[in-house]
Parts: structure tokens; sequence; C-alpha cells
């Protein structure tokens, strides 16, 4: 079985990889993020690469390094993760009452005998919300949970009795697509279940 490496400290990512059964350890890259795109797609895939290739480049012998990076989009503006509890505030009303996108990319870095190669892709899910009052955001944002994560909310969370419509793949939404990532490292000849 190979080394897998997952170049992210979301704990969100790592129970995502354990229930799809995939053996890993995990390892944070700790390299500032640049972002030379502005396409929300081309974004997460850039910036899934940066974090892999950051630790992949720590690493000797075969190895799999997972990086993925995840941002909400309201009509192709990226939301990222809030500074701010007012900055929190304005996401929740950009979001309320309508539809956004949540990206995800990952890159795959991989080292057999010498050999590297890489995959990298993204996945989109359509996520519409019902309408938050304002007092029903300063609610939400006291719990302190919008505060790390892209958009200002977390699905698997309080903010999911907001959300009335997901089109595409929820755990794409948590921060990993892990359906996907399962059949890319399969059609990689990498058989990453432990079951």
């Amino acid at each position: 079985m190979k080394n897998i490496i997952l170049a992210s400290a979301s704990p969100r990512r790592r129970e995502l990889l354990e229930r799809a059964g995939i053996p890993f350890t995990v390892c944070p890259g700790q390299g500032e993020e640049q972002i030379t795109v502005s396409d929300p797609a081309e974004v997460v895939e850039e910036l899934s690469e940066q974090k892999a290739r950051e630790v992949f480049l720590k690493t000797e012998g075969d190895i799999l390094v997972i990086g993925a990076d995840t941002v909400v989009a309201v009509n192709g503006k990226i939301l990222g993760k809030p500074k701010d509890q007012e900055e929190a505030r304005q996401m929740l009303r950009s979001i309320q009452g309508g539809s956004h996108e949540v990206y995800t990319g990952v890159t795959l870095l991989d080292r057999e005998e010498g050999q590297e190669r890489q995959r990298t892709f993204h996945v989109i899910t359509k996520v519409v919300f019902y309408p938050m009052s304002e007092e029903e955001i300063q609610r939400y944002v006291d719990t302190k949970e919008p505060m790390d994560k892209a958009g200002a909310y977390g699905i698997q969370g309080k903010a999911g009795i907001f959300v009335r419509e997901i089109h595409g793949d929820y755990n794409n939404v948590v921060g990993l697509p892990a359906a996907r990532l399962y059949q890319e490292l399969k059609e990689m000849g990498i058989n990453p279940g432990k079951w």
C-alpha cells in the first residue's frame, strides 16, 4: 500500500478521507498562497497544486500527496475565509436567499520508483440558501463557526438549516470530493482503499 499524505490541516478533509477508507498521514503546508488567476476553478486548482507541491518536495521515495483548496463563489466573485465578523456577515448576506457555487480543486502528486506524475481537477457544487434575517446572520456569526470556512459557513454544521437545495457532490461543499478523488486514484492505478 502506497504512503499517502494529506497536505491539509482541515479536520473536515481528514474525516472525509477516513470515511472513504483511505489510509493517510497529515502534513499541512506552511507556504504563502500565490494566486495568479481569477477564475474560481483555476484558482482552486492552482492553490491545490501549490499545497501539494510544497509537501511533495519535502518527501523522498514512493509517495502520494493530496492537496486541496475550496472556495465559494457568488456570480464569479470568490469568497474565501472571512477575516473578521463583519466580513462573515457580508458574505452571509451575499449568499442568503440565492445560489452560489462551491469549487474544490484537488492535486495528486505521485512518485513511484523515481517517476513522478500529477493529476489536478476541480469539482463544482451549486448550493441554494433560504433567506436569512439579519438576526439569523448575527446569531450564526456569534457561534464562531463561520470564521474558518470559505464563504463563512459550514454546510455540515449549524448553517445546514439554511440550505434549501444542493446540486452536485455534498462532500465537495464540506471540502473534499471524496468520490471523485477515489475514482481518480483508481484511474492512476493506485488502490486507495483498505477495505
